[in-house]
């Protein structure tokens, strides 16, 4: 087992004499190594081997873009889940609960606390879901003395039941709507920037996941233009910072023929303008 790259002192991707490659994790388990020497493998503490390509590269993008402490308690956190709820989970969860997690601790750091207009349904309909995103709040707090709100739970279980081959959301008929409405917003950002979106990038898959949650709460009957937000200041601020995106999520807003909330708004403008813009390297 050799080192194919390294992230950090902490997460490499090794290769194995039958040509697999997957990521591994330990502390300091790359500390004074280069590329092409041998693993010390009792220093792994953590293996990571996604079955879906796309999932996989994904993966390791992320690595690229998140503290690998947050990695590695978003796999205690899916093996936690994975013992207690008893089913399959789709290898994306690694992808898209890690990519959450760290922008939630992110926006914690800021002063910000996110509302889940879905907290309620969660906890009725997937009770199993929302104790392990209850007992995911433990293992965040252990790992990083910060404490997040029970929305976070709720948002955390949302993940869960998204990465269940068998999950409510699944029916072909609400997949097939779902996903002709994502490719039409996808296509609005598209013409309204003359651009042609980075589908491999981060900022791309947490704009296709929000938007995959979005719709999901409209499936949901949720009412989310009677939420009510603390973030008109903040909305304010946004919309004059961003002002190509406020205009284009305004034509998204149109094209979905709904009054959107200052929150849904919010979030929309903030994921346009980090899918329009790209890391100048």
């Amino acid at each position: 087992m050799i080192i194919k790259k390294i992230f950090n002192n902490n997460a490499i991707v090794v290769k194995e004499p039958d040509k697999h490659e997957f990521v591994v994790m330990g502390c300091g388990i790359a500390f004074k190594k280069s590329v092409g020497e041998k693993v010390d493998e009792h220093l792994i503490e953590k293996t990571f081997i996604l079955k879906q390509k796309d999932a996989s590269e994904k993966f390791k993008l992320l690595l690229e873009d998140v503290p690998a402490q947050h990695v590695s308690l978003c796999y205690d956190i899916i093996e936690y889940a994975k013992n207690i709820l008893g089913v399959e989970l789709n290898d994306y969860l690694y992808v898209t609960l890690t990519d959450h997690v760290s922008n939630a601790l992110k926006i914690y750091d800021e002063g910000f606390n996110c509302t889940n207009p879905l907290i309620w349904e969660i906890k009725k309909i997937y009770p199993k879901e929302f104790k392990v995103g209850l007992k995911a709040l433990e293992f965040i707090e252990n790992e990083t003395s910060k404490k997040l709100t029970e929305d976070e739970a709720g948002n955390i279980a949302l993940h869960l039941i998204n990465a269940q081959s068998n999950s409510a959301f699944n029916k072909v008929e609400d997949v097939a709507s779902q996903t002709k409405k994502i490719q039409d917003i996808l296509n609005i950002v598209k013409y309204t920037y003359s651009i042609i979106l980075d589908e491999n990038s981060i900022n791309y898959e947490r704009f296709v996941t929000h938007l995959r949650f979005f719709f999901q709460r409209l499936n949901k009957k949720e009412k989310i233009d009677e939420i009510e937000s603390d973030d008109d200041f903040l909305f304010a601020q946004i919309k004059k910072k961003y002002k190509d995106a406020y205009v284009c999520m305004c034509k998204i807003e149109k094209y979905l023929e709904l009054e959107l909330s200052c929150e849904e708004q919010l979030y929309l403008t903030v994921h346009i303008q980090r899918v329009t813009q790209r890391k100048i390297k």
